[in-house]
C-alpha cells in the first residue's frame, strides 16, 4: 500500500468493527430482548462475531433454528431496543481518533460507508464527535444497493470528489473487501474487528491486512504518532 495512497485520495471506512466497537451495545440490546422473549442469551463472543453481518445475524445467535420469517418478525423489536442504547458502551477502537486527526492534518478526505441504516447511524454519530467530521456518510439504505455491491463506495468517492482507483476502503468483513474490489479501490482489512463471523481476514485477499491503528496509519502513508 505504501506510496499508493496520495494526499488527494479518499479514505473510506466501514463503521461497526472498523472504526467503532459497537458490539457491547448490540449485545446488551440482545440480552434485554432475549430476556423479554424468554430465550437464553448466547455467549458474548458469539454475538460479537455476528455483528458485521447485521441485525438478523445477531438475532440468529439467539434463535439459530428460526425460519427467516421469524427472524424478520423479531428484527424491529430488537432494533427498537438498540436504538435506545446506541452509544452507552460503544467506543472508537484504540488509536482511531488520532488516525482521523492525522488524515485531517494531511488534508486527506475521509468518509464512512456502512450497512447500518440511516435511522441508527445518524443518532449514533451525534454521540461520537470524532465521527461527525466525516466528509460523507453512506448508510445501508442511502442507495438501492449495499455492500458488497460497489455502488455505496463509488457514491462516497463521487461525493468527496475522489477517484476510486486512487482511494482506499478499510473494513473488517469480507464483504468490505469484495466491495472495494468491485469498485476498483484498494482495500485494507483490519484484524481487530468482528472478522466476518470467525473468518480469517488473511483469506480475503485484501491489499493490506493490519492489526492496530499504527499499522493502519503506515498503510495509509500517515506519519505515525
Amino acid at each position: 500500500m505504501t506510496g499508493h495512497a496520495t494526499r488527494d485520495a479518499a479514505v473510506l471506512f466501514d463503521l461497526d468493527g472498523t472504526l467503532l466497537d459497537s458490539a457491547p451495545d448490540l449485545a446488551a440490546a440482545l440480552a434485554r430482548y432475549t430476556r423479554a422473549q424468554g430465550v437464553p442469551m448466547p455467549a458474548y463472543a458469539r454475538v460479537r462475531a455476528a455483528v458485521s453481518a447485521g441485525g438478523s445475524a445477531i438475532l440468529r445467535t439467539a434463535w439459530p433454528d428460526a425460519p427467516p420469517a421469524r427472524i424478520a418478525a423479531l428484527l424491529p423489536g430488537y432494533l427498537e431496543i438498540y436504538a435506545g442504547m446506541l452509544a452507552e458502551h460503544s467506543r472508537l477502537f484504540p488509536g482511531i481518533e488520532p488516525l482521523l486527526r492525522a488524515l485531517e492534518t494531511a488534508r486527506r478526505p475521509w468518509g464512512i460507508v456502512t450497512d447500518k441504516v440511516t435511522a441508527l447511524t445518524r443518532p449514533l454519530l451525534l454521540r461520537l464527535p470524532a465521527l461527525q467530521r466525516a466528509g460523507v456518510v453512506v448508510c445501508g439504505d442511502t442507495l438501492p444497493h449495499r455492500k458488497p455491491a460497489p455502488e455505496p463506495l463509488l457514491y462516497a468517492c463521487e461525493r468527496l470528489g475522489a477517484a476510486p482507483a486512487r482511494s482506499v476502503y478499510v473494513g473488517d468483513d469480507h464483504r468490505d473487501i469484495d466491495a472495494a474490489r468491485a469498485a476498483g479501490m484498494r482495500s485494507i482489512a483490519v484484524g481487530w474487528g468482528y472478522g466476518g463471523d470467525g473468518e480469517d481476514p488473511a483469506a480475503w485477499a485484501a491489499d493490506a491486512l493490519v492489526h492496530d491503528a499504527a499499522a493502519l496509519a503506515r498503510a495509509l502513508d500517515l506519519a505515525h504518532g
